[in-house]
């Protein structure tokens, strides 16, 4: 589900806009002419591709660059693609220590390009959407690893209250009300039934009342490819992508972000590959601990298989749009069924042992 927010050689190529979300640029520019330096003399605007959730646009004017995110076109699974959200988060963090990129304005008025869409500052920068980081040298390769669990820990430490995200999401019961609203959407994607699925909702539901409640900032889709590192150094710059962010249980941002160390390269993982100057995922935990000022967990496998499942679902919803012809990356109906079934099975797999 990575949509960049960057142009850089490392990160997804910037194509004209695809047939599926053409809307009116003209009317974009007029609406952002006088608002926003550069668009009064016009703007070209091309799409990044690859992105398979909220549709990500460069935009190209004499002054400077910027890009667009708005919500997809056609029917949408309820509360998905709240770009609204992401921009209140973005704008909230720009004073805290971690890396956002700078957000210009949202437009709520979905007749001006035909959904709500948000404008932030272009951030230069290099986006690995493979984790192995390939053709990069294993030290650097481990310090952008561990900046990556640092800033993961910074964000953590944010107390919601003191950025005015106090009312971000509901404190408590996280992990329950998310298994609830994926179970939810897995099934309003309508798709052929998933045994594996079926058979993680209720042994999921049946470990809630044995965990912990933690409330902090959950970015909800925290990972490498969801990062821009600055141009040379191994240090993170901004981080993308905060549609699924909330308030929630920061183990569950933590398992997410370790699913590489838990799955096959089919999967975007790391598992089996000889990677020079990766870390482990042991290192990875005791940074991001030290970062967020908490001890190691002494356990994460119900979050990595509760992470599992929410990736599971939403790659279900991916497949839904992909085969209603919605989906941003025209390559989404080829793969999307076969990798919410994957995901769902690995996830059973690893329950299933413990």
């Amino acid at each position: 589900m990575a949509d960049a927010a960057a142009m850089q050689e490392d990160g997804p190529a910037l194509v004209p806009v695809l047939p599926n979300h053409r809307f009116d640029e003209e009317a974009l520019v007029r609406y952002l002419a006088g608002k926003l330096p550069g668009f009064s003399e016009g703007c070209t605007v091309r799409q990044f591709q690859g992105g398979q959730s909220n549709p990500t646009f460069h935009l190209a004017t004499p002054a400077g660059n910027y890009v667009l995110r708005k919500k997809p076109g056609g029917k949408l699974l309820p509360s998905a693609h709240a770009v609204d959200r992401e921009y209140r988060i973005m704008k909230a963090l720009a004073a805290t220590g971690v890396p956002v990129p700078r957000v210009r304005l949202l437009c709520e008025e979905p007749e001006i390009i035909g959904t709500i869409f948000y404008v932030m500052d272009h951030c230069p920068g290099r986006i690995y959407a493979d984790r192995s980081m390939p053709g990069v040298d294993p030290a650097h390769r481990r310090a952008a690893i561990e900046d990556m669990a640092r800033v993961l820990g910074r964000l953590h430490r944010v107390q919601p209250d003191e950025v005015g995200l106090g009312d971000f999401g509901k404190p408590g019961n996280y992990v329950g009300r998310q298994i609830d609203r994926w179970t939810k959407q897995y099934r309003g994607a309508n798709l052929d039934p998933e045994p594996a699925m079926e058979r993680l909702i209720p042994w999921l539901a049946a470990r809630v009342p044995g965990i912990a409640d933690e409330t902090t900032i959950a970015h909800g889709d925290f990972r490498l490819g969801n990062l821009i590192l600055n141009p040379t150094e191994p240090r993170v710059v901004a981080v993308l992508d905060w549609e699924l962010a909330t308030l929630g249980h920061p183990l569950a941002d933590l398992a997410y972000c370790l699913l590489p160390w838990r799955t096959s390269p089919e999967l975007q993982g790391i598992v089996g590959l000889d990677v020079p100057g990766m870390p482990s995922e042991g290192e990875v935990v005791a940074w991001y601990s030290e970062a967020a000022g908490r001890p190691v967990p002494a356990d994460l496998d119900v979050f990595v298989v509760f992470s599992l499942f929410r990736w599971a679902a939403i790659v279900a919803g991916v497949y839904r749009r992909a085969l209603d012809g919605n989906a941003s990356d025209a390559n989404a109906v080829a793969v999307a069924g076969d990798k919410f079934r994957r995901l769902a099975r690995g996830a059973w797999e690893i329950a299933d042992g413990l």
